[in-house]
């Protein structure tokens, strides 16, 4: 099913649907004497976390009680990703192991929704092997969640909505945020960079920025509600408002007005892309004293002819002159990023140049990746495609090198007294775990209570990735 492109971007009001939902739902409960149940299985990166946070928030709306028992749940929402073939595979491995306990409990609702579902052929896929897969939905469709909800459980049938594209955002639904002290906020959706290897343009779509106010409104609500920490989302931040009626200010501007919300003490963002970043963009997080100094930069390849077949749209120079400006401005900050090791017609050569880069930089962390061929994306057909043996082999190298050099880097904080915001408790009996605004994961000895709070910790032992501290 597909609708019209309106010029003009709407957010989703509130829908009727949501009620029926909540009618069905306790009618069910009164036959079976008991709550009905749900979980929503999250798989991909920071966009998808939050869309599952909505997913939820509709759920427990509709009057379901949340559970991350899979088995116990009466309905299971599995949000995919499809960045890499290997997401697509575990998702199948996730639906082979439901096979049997389908055949027993027919009346659990399966859905499959987010990126994997704007697949044509992952979408033929489930409909064939998986019949058990009650509903099916897109990213674009998000923001209808609460009727296609209601269509399942009245219906009783197969529910299967795609969308091609979307002018509603779904930024009015209910939200059910893991952590009541931090929370994503979306400043925009889609992307129109159409690197060579990414699927993301064909299955998000293309960039649409929200208007400043509702994102600085909706900080404001987040303020209200006791969040301390928000991250700015968005598959490049940096782009935020370039597509605009001229009306939205740029990136910086937005993140220097959100710092100005009264009640939020940390501000991050997520993802930049480099040939978008200003030195406009750097002076902000250095005289922002909320701004958190964590900057995730991919630069993906070291080579420039490997960056050049990518469609990355900058060089490795380019590149280093943003680290050095950043590390000029801001000597401490944690610099981290992706990487793809063996695209198609990658070198010894282009992979050296990116053994060089990592040993330049010293990563306090990296996301590494053998590429992963995506169909649809001109990559998929390229020449010179790298057999296994020779990507796993320079996986392996690029790895242990990254290793080493951010545990070269993560270790100056060694003996520093660092503000810690406290996210959860260890699964070590005594020990809690928070986090710096340098992105850094630090353990120390605390009680349950320090959840949501800042505490000085010094930093005592680190352990390459992460340190062992005590309250200051």
């Amino acid at each position: 099913m597909e609708n019209e492109f309106a010029s003009e971007v709407n957010t989703s009001p509130a829908l009727p649907a949501a009620e029926r939902c909540r009618e069905l739902v306790r009618e069910r409960e009164a036959a079976m004497g008991r709550p009905l149940r749900a979980a929503v299985v999250t798989f991909g990166c920071q966009m998808n976390a939050r869309d599952s946070e909505k997913l939820k928030g509709v759920l427990k709306d509709a009057g379901y009680e949340l559970t991350e028992d899979e088995d116990a749940a009466d309905l299971i929402i599995f949000n995919t990703c499809t960045v890499r073939d290997s997401a697509d595979k575990h998702m199948y491995g996730r639906l082979g192991n439901l096979v049997g306990s389908s055949r027993k409990r027919k009346d659990r609702i399966v859905g499959i929704c987010g990126c994997m579902m704007q697949s044509e052929e992952a979408v033929a896929k489930v409909k064939k092997s998986y019949p058990f897969v009650k509903l099916i939905f897109g990213t674009h469709n998000l923001h209808a969640f609460p009727e296609l909800l209601f269509k399942a459980l009245s219906e009783g049938g197969k529910v299967v909505e795609l969308e091609e594209k979307t002018s509603v955002l779904p930024e009015a639904m209910p939200v059910e945020r893991k952590y009541p002290f931090k929370s994503g906020v979306n400043i925009m959706y889609g992307c129109d960079n159409f690197c060579t290897y990414c699927i993301v343009p064909y299955v998000r779509g293309r960039e649409i920025s929200r208007p400043a106010e509702d994102i600085l409104d909706e900080v404001r609500r987040l303020a209200a509600d006791g969040v301390r920490e928000v991250m700015l989302l968005g598959q490049n931040v940096n782009s935020y408002g370039k597509k605009g009626d001229g009306s939205f200010p740029s990136f910086p501007g937005l993140l220097r007005e959100v710092c100005r919300v009264d009640g939020i003490d940390r501000v991050r963002f997520m993802t930049s892309h480099p040939k978008d970043l200003s030195d406009e963009l750097l002076q902000a997080m250095a005289e922002e004293e909320k701004v958190c100094r964590h900057l995730h930069l991919p630069v993906q390849s070291g080579s420039d002819r490997i960056l050049k077949a990518m469609n990355r749209r900058y060089t490795s120079e380019s590149y280093l002159k943003i680290v050095d400006k950043a590390r000029a401005l801001m000597p401490d900050i944690s610099l981290t990023t992706d990487i793809i090791v063996a695209f198609p017609g990658e070198s010894e050569e282009d992979f050296e140049d990116t053994l060089r880069l990592v040993d330049r930089v010293g990563y306090d962390s990296a996301f590494t990746f053998i590429y992963s061929k995506r169909t649809g994306t001109p990559a998929a057909s390229a020449p010179g495609q790298i057999p296994p043996g020779t990507a796993h082999a320079r996986f392996d190298r690029l790895l242990t090198l990254v290793q080493d050099r951010a545990k070269e880097r993560c270790s100056r904080f060694v003996g520093q007294t660092l503000p810690v915001l406290v996210e959860e408790e260890n699964r070590e009996e005594g020990l809690m775990t928070g986090r710096t605004e340098y992105n850094i994961l630090v353990h120390f000895p605390g009680g349950a209570s320090d959840i949501g709070k800042v505490f000085p910790v010094k930093m005592n032992e680190c352990r390459g990735f992460y340190y062992i501290g005590e309250k200051a």
